[in-house]
């Protein structure tokens, strides 16, 4: 495996900004903040927080296998939202994919995203466990 390996979505945003959808160092992966964009930028699942949670975990849950990871193996979760009484529709999202893995995770608000139709952002951290770790 290469010291670094990177993850792209194809989104024409990562080669404009600068960044990767995800990035794996020896046996941890960080994704970048995730939202309810489709590759051709549309969001999707517009004013409705539970169905672009949904969606961003299964994006996630995507560049995640491309570098060797699975959902198992998110230890965090960060979670930015423009109107924190939905956490509710939010957190059911994340339980149905996480209620056994039971990561870390942290819910804020802020003041916007960037485009106006996006309710949640979300970015992980996974850690690969190797035959020496602790058991789950």
């Amino acid at each position: 495996m290469p010291d670094r390996l990177r993850v792209s979505s194809g989104t024409p945003w990562e080669a404009k900004v600068g960044y990767s959808r995800a990035i794996r160092v020896g046996n941890t992966v960080w994704t970048a903040g995730t939202t309810a964009s489709d590759a051709s930028g549309q969001v999707v699942g517009k004013g409705d927080a539970y169905a672009q949670m949904r969606y961003i975990l299964d994006k996630i849950q995507g560049a995640l296998a491309q570098a060797g990871a699975t959902m198992a193996d998110v230890v965090r979760v960060e979670i930015f939202v423009t109107d924190i009484s939905r956490w509710q529709e939010i957190g059911r999202a994340h339980a149905e994919i996480f209620g056994a893995i039971r990561p870390v995770n942290f819910m804020v608000e802020v003041a916007r995203l960037v485009d106006p139709d996006h309710l949640v952002e979300v970015a992980v951290t996974a850690v690969i466990d190797d035959d020496a770790s602790p058991s789950r």
